[in-house]
């Protein structure tokens, strides 16, 4: 069965030099991910794995310090503000250091049981910093409020001095971390920490000068209030987008009704059924399909030539790291009922 040239709109097949025979199923890639199904790293990014973990680990160490000296100084002053930076930093301490732990986790090889690795350790992590930060925001709320209500004494100098270092020592962790490779969740989310310690810390700046010069202590409640909320939404986010991976839903800007209509676009493709999308990890979709071609790819051995026309319409369309085709006669249909 030869097969003839696509018609405008519809998926181009490519050459293929695998030998013709009746394959039910195969693995397949993006072109220039070849055809073995294995585990290894299918994108180049642009910035190496060693690299992630020397930036991870110089802004851990910067803020460790940090938050020591953060921590003498908030009981010294009294200063919930500086109290709750300094609880969001230890929370930044351990995000960071989870984010490290998990990459290890994440590059050991598939082996045994662990078909995929452990690359799923990121994506564990990610919740776990958007499960921290909810932590810590629910109890600096509560302490803040309470201190809205009745105002403690709060030595601003202190305040404001801590708060500007805090500032300084935030920019040059989120200068570390914007240089490692951001597309993972994993890092991203350290990163969100350390964004909102950030910006905290730009209030509590605000609320030093505010009781500087009007004595107005409730500035610091307030200041701690703000740091909540930018907590709550980094907090969001996080367990929003890992949470889509773990409970396995499509990816974000993939339609299943476009990848079905591209795959029933291929030659010799009659219908497409059982479509799932998901995601491994950050960078590592995976997609797996029943497919009916015509009866006559099975008896003339052209089914490997139509597996490389669905992965060229996929690699050419979609970025889908790993496709699983079951392939099946048209007559198959009815033996099939219930699959979408």
């Amino acid at each position: 069965m030869s097969t003839p040239p696509a018609d405008k709109g519809r998926c181009a097949g490519v050459p293929s030099d695998d030998t013709a025979g009746h394959a039910a199923s195969a693995v397949t890639g993006p072109p220039g991910h070849g055809h073995d199904g294995g585990h290894g790293d299918g994108h180049a990014h642009g910035v190496a794995a060693n690299a992630d973990r020397r930036y991870l680990r110089g802004a851990l160490i910067l803020l460790a310090l940090f938050m020591v000296g953060e921590v003498i100084v908030a009981f010294a002053s009294g200063s919930l503000a500086l109290l709750s930076d300094a609880g969001h930093m230890l929370s930044d301490v351990g995000a960071i250091a989870a984010a490290l732990w998990a990459m290890r986790l994440a590059a050991r090889p598939a082996r045994g049981a662990w078909t995929f690795g452990w690359k799923r350790a990121e994506i564990l992590s990610a919740a776990g910093n958007g499960i921290t930060l909810l932590v810590v925001s629910g109890v600096v709320g509560i302490e803040a409020i309470r201190r809205l209500i009745n105002p403690p004494t709060v030595q601003g100098g202190p305040v404001l001095v801590v708060a500007l270092v805090g500032v300084a020592v935030n920019i040059g962790a989120a200068w570390l971390l914007a240089r490692a490779n951001r597309t993972s969740l994993n890092v991203e989310g350290a990163y969100q920490h350390i964004l909102t310690d950030l910006y905290g810390f730009i209030g509590t700046v605000i609320a030093g000068i505010v009781i500087l010069v009007t004595g107005w202590t409730r500035a610091d409640a307030v200041a701690s209030l703000i740091v909540v909320a930018l907590m709550l939404h980094a907090a969001w986010g996080l367990l929003r987008d890992s949470g889509r991976v773990l409970l396995e839903a499509a990816p974000e800007g993939i339609d299943l009704d476009d990848i079905r209509t591209h795959l029933l676009g291929v030659e010799h493709v009659v219908d497409v059924h059982d479509l799932h999308v998901w995601t491994v990890t950050t960078d590592l979709p995976a997609l797996s399909a029943h497919l009916l071609a015509e009866d006559s790819c099975f008896t003339d051995g052209h089914t490997p030539q139509l597996l490389d026309q669905v992965q060229a319409c996929l690699g050419g369309h979609f970025d889908l790291e790993h496709s699983t085709f079951q392939l099946e006669p048209a007559t198959h249909a009815t033996h099939e009922h219930g699959l979408h």
